[in-house]
């Protein structure tokens, strides 16, 4: 009987570099599914996701060329007082998320991998924690996660630093992590820390 796939969830605020870890896990052989990009093939028309997205916040969120209008939906969903907005959004997109990360998951236990690394930014608000064998929580230093957020989407420190204050504290994410990585920039530590937390699950390589 062959040994069932492991789902390691990977969760942790902007700019702490869930993306390197990603990388070492797929350089250890397990597959990385990020649910950013998930999110945007599922928004891709023709999309049911898109449909029903338009059904609940108005037709005005679709652009003429039939894709999402991200600044007319943000308008309807961010901002004070839009909570209740903003809660039937992630309700309707998480559903379409998960279906097809559990989709992907069950394509990479079809081909033999001892395990898949599932990278989501809300995983813990999603509820997919719960389908994940285990977590690892990635975090690092407030003014490197503001560093890295301006460099990658080019925009002002006072920008990014309202990002990072905007977001859920470190304890969120270590409380409920059955493994924590401080990603500050060292490459290899963090590749050392990798390698131990595989050894300590038992997980190796393909």
């Amino acid at each position: 009987m062959s040994k069932k796939m492991l789902i390691i969830g990977l969760t942790g605020p902007s700019g702490a570099g869930k993306g390197a870890v990603g990388a070492q896990l797929v350089r250890r052989g397990i597959p990385h599914i990020d649910t950013d990009a998930v999110y945007h093939d599922i928004i891709t028309p023709p999309s049911a996701c898109l449909c029903e997205l338009a059904v609940e916040f108005g037709e005005d969120i679709i652009a003429p060329d039939g894709s999402l209008d991200r600044k007319a939906l943000a308008a309807k969903v961010f901002g004070d007082g839009k909570e209740a907005e903003h809660s039937r959004l992630n309700f309707i997109t998480h559903k379409y998320v998960l279906d097809k990360v559990r989709g992907l998951c069950a394509e990479f236990a079809a081909e033999g991998k001892v395990a898949v690394a599932v990278d989501a930014p809300l995983l813990f608000e999603s509820g997919f924690d719960r389908e994940c064998d285990k977590v690892i929580s990635v975090l690092a230093d407030k003014e490197i996660r503001i560093a890295r957020i301006m460099a990658r989407d080019s925009i002002s420190r006072e920008y990014a630093e309202s990002r990072v204050n905007a977001q859920k504290p470190d304890d969120f994410y270590s409380s409920a992590a059955d493994a924590v990585i401080y990603n500050n920039g060292d490459v290899s530590l963090l590749c050392s820390e990798v390698s131990r937390i595989l050894a300590d699950w038992q997980v190796m390589s393909t």
